[in-house]
């Protein structure tokens, strides 16, 4: 299409096969999509499109992703406010004609997919390194590895015990996120073979620690990856786990902290994906490396142990790869 339409607090740039979301960055503009700054969304990645009534005097068009398109997507897990919501475009009800038009367009340009799940993520994370404050710690991700520096004035004995923490994403299932915006918030990661044991939310900082209640588990709330059984038992509370760091009043805000588990979950997924790439074998390569073709092998053996490959996989992938001596 190559036009644009301007709204409140942001631009879309409406290309072939995708929409350009430019992010305003005044005073006024929420802080989530000052963070994001920019986010070009493929048509591949929408299963909708909306135009419905606004507030005072707008209209609101909305493109709904598809579900597994988007990574900031499936970390919110459904805990975004509409006006943090980066796929609304907001705009006065006399361009109303004008945003219908738009969405007639898009909605010409989804495919037959769109109703289903995205088999991968097909927007863009935030990119790493990053980091933010959260009340017992600091928390850094630089694209490989999430680490975990406690605070001596916020953290929890049970944590301090443990001492400080680095997680390499090749050891993580998924990442749970609930918003600082409501009564507890945190940011928990889940270590690969813990999927099952699902914890309670940990108590906000100051507070006495409430029932337990279960929050999403997996590749954002909601959405777990299925892995092997449980080698041990997960901490209930969010602020007893090291795996996890919890929010409080200014600590955690979600411009800072919601970005920080999209990027983190979009590189434990995508190592989930390469972990399968050993199964794979070139037709028409020829002979191989034995030392290449062994050590292929002892990976997935360990892909095998791990529960990753079942055993007629992995039985047909060795014969594959024996074959190429």
């Amino acid at each position: 299409m190559g036009d644009v339409l301007a709204g409140i607090h942001a631009t879309w740039e409406f290309d072939t096969d995708s929409v350009l979301i430019r992010f305003e960055r005044g005073i006024r503009t929420p802080k989530l999509f000052q963070s994001l700054r920019e986010r070009r969304v493929p048509h591949a990645a929408l299963s909708s499109v909306t135009l419905t009534p606004g507030k005072r005097g707008t209209v609101v068009l909305r493109a709904v992703p598809r579900r597994g398109a988007d990574p900031l997507v499936e970390a919110a897990a459904g805990q975004l406010k509409d006006g943090c919501d980066p796929y609304r475009l907001v705009l006065p009800a006399e361009r109303e004609t004008l945003a219908e038009y738009y969405a007639d367009e898009l909605r010409a340009r989804l495919g037959p997919e769109a109703s289903e799940p995205a088999d991968r993520f097909l927007v863009a994370a935030p990119e790493a390194p990053m980091q933010f404050k959260a009340y017992d710690g600091r928390a850094g991700f630089d694209g490989d590895r999430v680490s975990f520096r406690w605070f001596w004035t916020g953290a929890s004995t049970a944590k301090w015990k443990a001492g400080d923490q680095t997680f390499p994403v090749t050891e993580l299932s998924g990442v749970e996120w609930r918003s600082p915006e409501g009564f507890e918030g945190y940011l928990r990661l889940v270590p690969r073979g813990l999927e099952s044991a699902v914890p309670g939310p940990g108590p906000a900082p100051g507070d006495a620690a409430p029932p337990a209640a279960e929050p999403g588990t997996g590749l954002g709330a909601g959405h777990p990856v299925q892995c092997p059984q449980p080698v041990a038992p997960r901490p209930t509370r969010a602020d007893q786990d090291p795996a996890a760091v919890v929010f409080g009043l200014g600590y955690g805000p979600v411009h800072e902290s919601l970005p920080f588990a999209a990027a983190v979950l979009e590189s434990v997924r995508r190592n989930h994906s390469s972990a399968a790439a050993p199964a794979a074998v070139l037709a028409g390569a020829g002979r191989r490396d034995p030392a290449d073709i062994a050590e292929r092998i002892r990976h997935l053996g360990e892909l095998h142990q791990a529960g990753l490959v079942t055993d007629d996989e992995f039985s047909a992938k060795k014969a594959q790869l024996l074959a190429e001596l």
